[in-house]
C-alpha cells in the first residue's frame, strides 16, 4: 500500500495534489511519501516482532538525506558500500552501531574510516579483503567485527544484471570453501569473527530462493559453531520485490517473508538483520512528468514526455516495467483493456536515445501537450541513479508530508553544471 491515490478526478500524495506541486516545483521532479516510507518500514519490523532484529536500510536505494533521516527517526540501522554512503548514513542520524558494511572494494581509506566510527559490522566478501581489513585494524590498534559474505550458489530467478547469489557472480565467498576462510580469519590480529550475512538479489517475487540460500546457511552455522566460532548475527540481506505491475506481479508480504524466515533459522538464536531497499522506498516515490508533444509516427503513436533515461535510467537499463498513471483522472489508469476511450503509445523522452523509451504499446486516456503524468515505483534505483547526459539538469526531489511539502533536492542551474568543467591554462 502507497499514499498515491486518487480525490475529486485527480492524483494526491497524501493530502496534496500533484498538480499543485507540479505547478509550483516545475517537471519533471520526484515526489515522495513520508506516511508510506514509515507504513512500510513499520510493517517490516512488525514481522520480526519476535526476534532480535535490526532493519538494515539499503541506502543504495534512494541517498536522499531526507529519506534516509526519515527512517533513521524510525530506528532503522543502514547498509552501506562506501565511504560516501556511511558518511550519508552518519550524517542523516543512524548511529554506527547500527551499520553494517557491504561491497566487494573496500578501499583501505574506506576501512580506516568505518573503524574510526566504530561500525556493526563488516560484511566481507574476499580473503584479500579480510587480509586487508586485518591489517588497517590492527595497525590502528581496532578490531573489525566480521561477518562473510557467503555465497550460496542459488538461482534468485530475477533480472541477470541484479542476481547476485550464483557461482559465477562477483559477490562474496563460495559456501563451499566457508569453514576454511572463516579459521582463517580466527587466526588474523584485528578481526573478530561475529556472524554470516548473504544477500542472494533483487527484485525477487517468489520465497522459494530465499528458502534455499537459507537453509544451506543454517547448515554452515552449525558447521562453524561446531568448529568454535562463536556466530552470534545472521544478516540475510534484501531483494524482497514490489509489485511494479500491480495488474501481474504480487510477491510475498513482509508477514510472509517473516514467517518463512522465522521457520527456517528461528531456531539459531541469533540477531537477525535484514536490508531493505526497494522495498522501503520503491513504492513510496513516483516521477512527475509533463507532455511535450504527441507525436504520429508511420505505425506508431509517440508520447513525448519531458523526463528521460537520464532521470530514471532503469527501463533502458533493466527493461523494467513502471506503472504510468494520467494525472488528470478520476481512476488510476493501467495498461490493459480497464483503460475507458485509451489510446496506445509508446511513452519515451528528450534524450538522443532509442534507448530513451519507457513503454512500449501502453494503453493510457488520450492525453495532450502540456497534461501530466506519474511514472509510479520510482523512489528506489531512480534519482540516485540519475545522470546529466545530454547536459540535461538533474530534476528535483520532493518530500510530502500530509499537506505540506519541502524540496529535498533542488534543480541545478546550467552554470553548476557546466561550471564543474575546468579549462586547462593552455585552452585560456
Amino acid at each position: 500500500m502507497d499514499h498515491f491515490g486518487f480525490k475529486q478526478g485527480e492524483m494526491y500524495v497524501e493530502d496534496l495534489a500533484i498538480r499543485e506541486i507540479a505547478d509550483q516545483v516545475g517537471t519533471p521532479f520526484y515526489c515522495y511519501s513520508t506516511e508510506t516510507l514509515i507504513r512500510h518500514y513499520t510493517v517490516f519490523c512488525e514481522a520480526f516482532i519476535d526476534h532480535d532484529f535490526l532493519l538494515c536500510y539499503a541506502v543504495k536505494a534512494n541517498t536522499n538525506q531526507a529519506i534516509i533521516k526519515t527512517l533513521a527517526a524510525q530506528g532503522s540501522g543502514a547498509d552501506v558500500v562506501s565511504e560516501g554512503e556511511l558518511r550519508r548514513a552518519l550524517k542523516a542520524g543512524i548511529p554506527a552501531q547500527k551499520i553494517v558494511y557491504s561491497g566487494v572494494a573496500k578501499t583501505e581509506r574506506e576501512m580506516t574510516f568505518a573503524l574510526e566510527q566504530d561500525i556493526f559490522q563488516f560484511n566481507v566478501e574476499s580473503v584479500p579483503e579480510l587480509e586487508q581489513l586485518s591489517r588497517v585494524a590492527d595497525s590502528m590498534g581496532k578490531v573489525a567485527a566480521i561477518a562473510f559474505r557467503i555465497n550460496p550458489d542459488v538461482d534468485a530467478k530475477t533480472h541477470a544484471k541484479i542476481s547476485t547469489g550464483k557461482s559465477e557472480n562477483k559477490f562474496g565467498v563460495p559456501w563451499t570453501s566457508a569453514r576454511e576462510i572463516y579459521a582463517l580469519a580466527a587466526k588474523l590480529p584485528g578481526i573478530r569473527v561475529q556472524g554470516v550475512d548473504l544477500h542472494i538479489g533483487s527484485q525477487l517475487t517468489d520465497l522459494a530462493p530465499f528458502a534455499e540460500a537459507f537453509q544451506r546457511i543454517v547448515s554452515l552455522i552449525e558447521d562453524l559453531r561446531a568448529d568454535g566460532h562463536d556466530i552470534s548475527v545472521l544478516d540475510l540481506g534484501g531483494g524482497l520485490g514490489i509489485p511494479y505491475d500491480r495488474e501481474v506481479s504480487k510477491p510475498p508480504l513482509p508477514l510472509e517473508y517473516g514467517e518463512m524466515v522465522t521457520k527456517i533459522v528461528g531456531h539459531l538464536g541469533c540477531k537477525i538483520i535484514i536490508e531493505p531497499g526497494r522495498l522501503l522506498v520503491g513504492n513510496a516515490g513516483v516521477l512527475v512528468s509533463k507532455v511535450i508533444y504527441v507525436k504520429e509516427g508511420e505505425n506508431r503513436k509517440f508520447l513525448i514526455i519531458d523526463a528521460a533515461m537520464n532521470d530514471l535510467v532503469r527501463p533502458s537499463m533493466y527493461d523494467a516495467y513502471h506503472e504510468i498513471v494520467a494525472v488528470a483522472e478520476s481512476e488510476p489508469p493501467v495498461s490493459g483493456d480497464a483503460v475507458a476511450n485509451s489510446v496506445t503509445y509508446d511513452v519515451v523522452g528528450p534524450v538522443c536515445e532509442t534507448g530513451d523509451t519507457f513503454a512500449r504499446d501502453r494503453q493510457l486516456p488520450e492525453l495532450k501537450r502540456g497534461e501530466l503524468v506519474v511514472i509510479r515505483s520510482a523512489g528506489a534505483y531512480g534519482a540516485v541513479m540519475a545522470s546529466t547526459y545530454n547536459t540535461r539538469r538533474l530534476i528535483p526531489e520532493v518530500l510530502v508530508k500530509g499537506s505540506n511539502y519541502a524540496i529535498i533536492r533542488p534543480r541545478p542551474d546550467y552554470d553548476d553544471i557546466i561550471g564543474l568543467d575546468k579549462i586547462p591554462e593552455w585552452l585560456d
